[in-house]
């Protein structure tokens, strides 16, 4: 068991730690996507190049690496998901390659939660798609959404989901710790719809 433990938790951060955003900014636009905008390398970023195309692309893929992995260990290692979902999230925001600097893991973990739990997933997405037309604000709108997706969890009694949403949770919130403190100072970019 502690091998598989091993294998499940390497495979998964590995999946999880692949740059795509700064993948394609350097193939597709040959710029390095750690100089633009916020410096970040997720998909929001992106955007900021004026490639819809390539954004499109980096989100995609890294929902992508957020569900491979999962549906992986689901089927071969069942016991292990909450650790391989836990290991891919990690791998997106802490990538091995980059310094540990990445992205804010919200399409990671979107990816994740819509394998964990089709329902949440589409609640995340209404909940996202309500914020932003509200709010405008990108960040306001993950973190918030986030948050629901936990608080729903909890009412409905899943321990072990729920405690893995819980720590995505609290990361998303430290993750976006500038985003939080620029919203407070409204100096925060506000998406368009």
């Amino acid at each position: 068991m502690t091998t598989e433990i091993v294998i499940v938790f390497i495979a998964s951060y590995l999946s999880g730690s692949i740059p795509f955003g700064l993948i394609l900014t350097k193939i597709f636009l040959n710029k390095d996507l750690r100089k633009i905008g916020s410096k970040n390398i997720g998909a929001t970023n992106v955007l900021r190049t004026g490639n819809k195309k390539v954004a499109g692309l980096t989100l995609f893929l890294d929902v992508s690496k957020g569900i491979i992995p999962i549906l992986i260990t689901r089927e071969y290692f069942t016991d292990l998901i909450y650790l391989s979902s836990l290991a891919a999230f990690l791998g997106h925001i802490f990538p091995v390659w980059l310094k540990f600097k990445g992205g804010k893991g919200v399409a990671t973990y979107l990816g994740i939660i819509f394998i964990l739990s089709l329902n949440l997933g589409i609640t995340f997405c209404v909940s996202w798609i309500l914020i932003s037309i509200v709010s405008k604000y990108s960040s306001l709108s993950s973190i918030l959404s986030t948050m629901i997706v936990f608080l729903i969890s909890f009412l409905n009694n899943n321990f072990e989901l729920t405690s893995y949403l819980f720590i995505t949770f609290i990361i998303i919130l430290y993750t976006h710790r500038q985003n939080i403190v620029r919203i407070k100072n409204k100096s925060e970019d506000k998406i368009k719809l």
